[in-house]
């Protein structure tokens, strides 16, 4: 069992830059792949990002590719969202998901998921 915690959500303008944190607890995260994902109000809940267990493998949806960034320190047991020129479309829940093999854009193949961290981006 892997419990995740999410952070770092709020309001913010348009341009501007907010870091998301993913604390995780119980087994040993640094095994895991991680995954950001996140769900505005009337849609789906799409792919952001994912970091493989080593961080050596990033993935990016094309959204989002150049303004964000993820990262992970598996001696804290965190995962990072890094988020610069933020958009109103950028506005959603944002969740972290951790799997036991490799990082994949594929919501379903998460086994892990937070309670989410809102991100509000103001026009």
């Amino acid at each position: 069992q892997v419990q995740l915690v999410e952070s770092g959500g709020g309001l913010v303008q348009t341009g501007g830059s907010l870091r998301l944190s993913c604390v995780a607890s119980g087994r040993t995260f640094s095994t895991y792949a991680m995954g950001w994902f996140r769900q505005a109000p009337g849609k789906e809940r799409e792919f952001v990002a994912a970091i493989s267990w080593s961080g050596g493998i990033t993935l990016y949806a094309d959204s989002v590719k150049g303004r964000f960034t993820i990262s992970r320190d598996n001696a804290k047991n965190t995962a990072y969202l890094q988020m610069m020129t933020l958009k109103p479309e950028d506005t959603a829940v944002y969740y972290c998901a951790v799997r036991a093999q490799t990082a994949t854009m594929r919501k379903n193949e998460y086994d892990y998921w937070g309670q989410g961290t809102q991100v509000t981006v103001s026009s």
